[in-house]
C-alpha cells in the first residue's frame, strides 16, 4: 500500500484519528501536510514524522475560517508541488444540550468547525487534486446522525454528521469523472480525547433511560476501538487498493450502531 511521492492533507491531526491517519500516511511513503489549530500540535507530530524519516510539513488553521484554510492549502501545494489525497477529520463534539438549551452560538460553532470546515477543506482541495488528475477524499462522520439517535441532546453534532454522509455522496458523482473518489467512515467509541470538547448539559431531559448491561460494543465486550483502527481504514480508502469505492459509508464500532441505534 505504498504512497511514495504522493502528497496528503490531514486536518484534524493533532491527536486521534487523524495523528494516527497522518503517521501511517508518512511510514507509507506519503507527505502529509499536519493541520490542527494550534500551532505546538501541528509542530510536534510534523518532527515525529519527519525523526522517523517522513516528510511533513505543519500546517496551522480553524477550519471554519475561509481564508485561513486556504492558506494551509496553498501553503502544503507550494512545498510539494501537488495534492493527491485528502482526510478532512477536524471536528468538535460540541455542546450536547436540550434543543431549547442549546443557544445559537453553540449551534453555530459545532455546524461551523464540522460542516463548514469540511467543506472549506474540500473548497480548496479539490482543484489540486483536479490538476494532479485523481486523488481521494475520506471524510470522518459518525455513528451519530447516522445510525445512532439516542444520544441525549447531540443534535448540532449529529446533524453535521448526517450531512458529511450526504456530502460524501453527493460529491462521489460528481467528480468521479475526474477520477476521484469520496467516502466517509462512520466511527463508534474510540480511545481518543474529542471528549474535551464536549459539554453535556441537562442530559436527563432530553434523554430516554436505556441499560446494556454487557456494554455497548457487541464485537468487544464493550471496549472501544481505536484511533489506529480508523486509520488502517482510511488507509486503505484512500489507497489503490479501493479504487473502485467511492460514495461509500463505512461504519467501524463493532457493531455498537447496530445494537444502540
Amino acid at each position: 500500500m505504498s504512497f511514495s511521492q504522493q502528497v496528503a492533507l490531514v486536518t484534524g491531526a493533532g491527536s486521534g484519528i487523524g495523528k494516527a491517519a497522518a503517521l501511517r500516511l508518512a511510514r507509507e511513503g506519503c507527505a502529509v501536510g499536519v493541520l490542527t489549530h494550534t500551532e505546538e500540535d501541528a509542530e510536534q507530530i510534523a518532527r515525529e514524522i519527519e525523526s522517523n524519516g517522513g516528510r511533513a510539513l505543519a500546517l496551522v488553521a480553524d477550519v471554519s475560517d475561509e481564508d485561513q484554510v486556504k492558506a494551509a492549502v496553498d501553503d502544503l501545494v507550494r512545498a510539494y508541488g501537488r495534492l493527491d489525497h485528502v482526510f478532512a477529520n477536524a471536528g468538535i463534539n460540541g455542546v450536547w444540550a436540550p434543543i431549547d438549551e442549546l443557544t445559537p452560538a453553540e449551534w453555530d460553532r459545532t455546524i461551523n468547525t464540522n460542516l463548514r470546515g469540511t467543506y472549506l477543506t474540500l473548497h480548496y482541495a479539490v482543484p489540486h487534486l483536479k490538476r494532479a488528475g485523481a486523488g481521494a477524499i475520506v471524510i470522518t462522520a459518525s455513528v451519530n446522525g447516522t445510525r445512532i439517535f439516542s444520544n441525549a441532546g447531540a443534535t448540532a453534532y449529529s446533524c453535521t454528521k448526517a450531512a458529511q454522509v450526504a456530502m460524501t455522496q453527493m460529491l462521489a458523482l460528481e467528480l468521479a469523472k475526474f477520477r476521484i473518489r469520496v467516502n466517509v467512515v462512520c466511527p463508534g467509541k474510540i480511545e481518543t480525547n474529542i471528549e474535551d470538547s464536549t459539554t453535556h448539559r441537562d442530559p436527563e431531559v432530553s434523554g430516554e433511560p436505556v441499560v446494556f448491561p454487557e456494554g455497548k460494543i457487541p464485537l468487544t465486550d464493550g471496549d472501544p476501538g481505536t484511533a489506529d483502527q480508523v486509520a488502517d481504514l482510511v488507509l486503505f480508502l484512500l489507497s489503490d487498493r479501493a479504487r473502485h469505492i467511492t460514495g461509500t459509508p463505512v461504519w467501524i464500532d463493532g457493531a455498537e450502531s447496530l445494537l444502540v441505534g
